[in-house]
């Protein structure tokens, strides 16, 4: 077992401290569902103050209330649009951020269009525009805007959403396939950049096939009761966002490694 192989198995069998995450400040995009949702429970439950961003004003909501029911910190919302949102909306949000908490200690980029599964010679540019602006663009956009916010913390972490047909393309996978390749480099390159002029640590991890909407939608023959649920694949992304991954940096990890 090589090194990377040795720290991914590290990763998912990880037992999170029970309060790993007191008094942390994590951004969570697509936080209303799917992932997005089971590890902004997740964080709450071992302490972190989470503010939930995405789309729908009532799952917000609705994972807003689950957080207080279970008695975790009292949560922040953030409702965002990021298929139309610009740099200044973005800039805007950082400086509510700014005045309400002083710092973020982590971002996860999870939020993601998936688009058309269909081949390049048929693809819609419109679809291809809203893919790339929401998992591109609007994750460039969010981080720059953040960067400041990050800086304060004395152990930040970002963490972006990645997938298999990122790191090798796969037919009629199109804009999404292309859109997560670019994350896997904007992350590369925050890495390095970041690496000896902060305390922020940048890395992506791969969920693999999850029980998520977004599955259905791509595999709509597939039984998602043989598929993980989000809420098994927790222990990575809450050991990548936490305190105990100081030192790992610029590494693309597999929530559900073979």
């Amino acid at each position: 077992m090589n090194d990377l192989q040795s720290l991914n198995r590290q990763a998912v069998t990880y037992q999170c401290p029970d309060n790993a995450f007191k008094d942390r400040i994590i951004l969570v995009t697509g936080a209303g569902d799917g992932i997005g949702r089971a590890v902004s429970l997740g964080l709450a439950r071992h302490g972190a103050t989470v503010i939930l961003l995405g789309r729908t004003q009532s799952k917000l909501e609705a994972v807003y209330d689950e957080i207080k029911a279970a008695g975790g910190p009292e949560p922040a919302l953030a409702p965002v649009n990021m298929t139309v949102a610009r740099p200044s909306d973005y800039l805007e949000l950082a400086s509510l951020f700014e005045k309400e908490f002083g710092r973020l200690d982590g971002v996860l980029h999870n939020a993601s269009l998936l688009g058309d599964i269909t081949p390049m010679n048929g693809y819609s540019a419109d679809t291809w525009d809203s893919v790339m602006q929401v998992n591109v663009n609007a994750a460039f956009y969010l981080t720059q805007a953040l960067l400041p916010l990050l800086r304060n913390s004395d152990d930040a972490r970002i963490l972006f959403t990645s997938s298999s047909v990122g790191r090798r393309g796969r037919a009629y996978w199109g804009a999404y396939s292309v859109s997560k390749a670019a994350t896997e480099n904007l992350a590369q390159v925050l890495a390095e950049e970041l690496e000896n002029t902060s305390k922020i640590r940048v890395n992506t991890v791969n969920p693999g096939a999850t029980r998520t909407a977004m599955r259905a939608n791509a595999y709509p023959g597939e039984d998602p009761m043989t598929l993980k649920t989000p809420e098994e694949l927790l222990p990575v992304y809450l050991y990548l966002l936490g305190p105990d991954s100081s030192n790992v940096n610029g590494i693309s990890l597999d929530a559900q490694p073979k």
